[in-house]
């Protein structure tokens, strides 16, 4: 058995022309096989026969903090999606997507971090499927035994390296890189203002050092063009958007509409280098599209088609384009939100670009004319 380390990459010969390229990336691994990137779990959730062959079947349940990769259970948590509550997880309040109409005036605003979810139940740190995080005691001791909703966090853009930190078992001093940014507290029966008031109090101060948790900072928003100033500020100094709070609000466990997320997405197009075939409901239709970046970069998007899309999918050289949040430390787009089906264009010069923008569970279409077809890259 091999194993990687920090920024390195293997090959291995899979069914096709191409090998599989194997990576560790801040202790999240990785493989371009399709059973990898098919998966709708979490990146680092995710394994294939290549991984499990190149390090070892006890070093993969061990990342995964499983007891058996075979079993039924495990194949659930691996290789299904969550939905808007995550079984077995902790009664965590879950946000909409802004719908671009609410009135945020005198809602507050906050940071959307790029880290990850955590529970404190006043003894240990919980993930949103219930899985506990290892923290080192001298980290825990510093916590108070109330029960607060945040994010693990390390920083901006460093979200597979918050990931990597917190998912070891080892409780190893790489904590000492991690903050506890804390927004709620769920089991407080007050107003959102009275639960800031409560964590301004309970949360520990620490004087001459920085203290592993914190108060995430929230401020009113004034209106509409205040909201798009501080977003455009945010996105700048590379947050990932915002979120609002509705004033007044209690916290209630599952998606609330007391609860927005804002987030600016990118278009960018790829194209088609295969189909992939539909299950379940999709069965017998489009399942997913194989795509590739012009930079050579390959991936798939499964969303935002119609049915009768699914039922007759772009032909293989024609391109979509999608749309994405950012991209990963190895070029792949995150957070794919929708996806963009252009007609076959090889008989026009122009042709229309339909867009399906998934918010919610709100569906909207917008069209519009791309350039020339001679004018994309190929």
């Amino acid at each position: 058995m091999a194993d990687l380390a920090d920024g390195e990459s293997t090959e291995m010969r899979g069914s096709g022309t191409k090998p599989y390229v194997l990576r560790n990336t801040g202790g999240v691994y990785s493989c371009t096989c399709p059973a990898w990137r098919n998966q709708s779990t979490p990146i680092e959730r995710r394994t294939c026969k290549h991984l499990r062959k190149l390090r070892g079947g006890d070093a993969e349940r061990l990342r995964l903090g499983v007891d058996s990769l075979g079993s039924a259970l495990v194949k659930r948590k691996l290789l299904t999606a969550s939905g808007d509550s995550d079984e077995g997880g902790p009664p965590l309040l879950l946000a909409h997507n802004w719908d671009n109409f609410t009135d945020p005036t005198d809602w507050w605003m906050s940071e959307k971090l790029d880290g990850v979810r955590a529970y404190w139940d006043g003894k240990q740190f919980l993930s949103r499927q219930g899985n506990v995080f290892h923290a080192p005691d001298w980290f825990v001791a510093q916590l108070p035994e109330v029960i607060l909703d945040g994010e693990l966090w390390i920083g901006r853009k460093q979200f597979q390296q918050t990931v990597s930190v917190v998912r070891r078992h080892d409780k190893s001093d790489a904590w000492k890189e991690v903050r506890y940014l804390v927004f709620d507290a769920p089991a407080h029966q007050g107003t959102f203002e009275e639960r800031l008031g409560f964590l301004a109090a309970t949360l520990p101060k620490c004087k001459g050092r920085k203290p592993v948790a914190s108060l995430l900072e929230h401020s009113r928003c004034k209106g509409l063009e205040h909201l798009q100033r501080e977003l455009a500020r945010v996105e700048k100094i590379a947050g990932e958007g915002l979120m609002l709070r509705q004033p007044g609000s209690l916290y209630e466990a599952g998606r609330s509409i007391t609860l927005l997320k804002i987030k600016t997405f990118h278009d960018a197009e790829a194209v088609v280098r295969g189909h992939q075939p539909g299950k379940g409901k999709f069965k017998g239709t489009l399942g997913a599209l194989v795509v590739e970046l012009p930079d050579g970069t390959g991936f798939s998007v499964g969303t935002g088609f119609s049915d009768t899309e699914r039922a007759d999918p772009p032909s293989i050289g024609s391109w979509i384009t999608f749309r994405y949040q950012e991209l990963s430390d190895s070029g792949v787009p995150r957070f794919l939100r929708s996806s963009a089906l252009q007609s076959d264009h090889r008989q026009r010069r122009e042709c229309l670009l339909v867009v399906a923008e998934i918010t919610g569970s709100r569906h909207r279409r917008i069209n519009c004319v791309l350039p020339p077809i001679d004018s994309l890259s190929p």
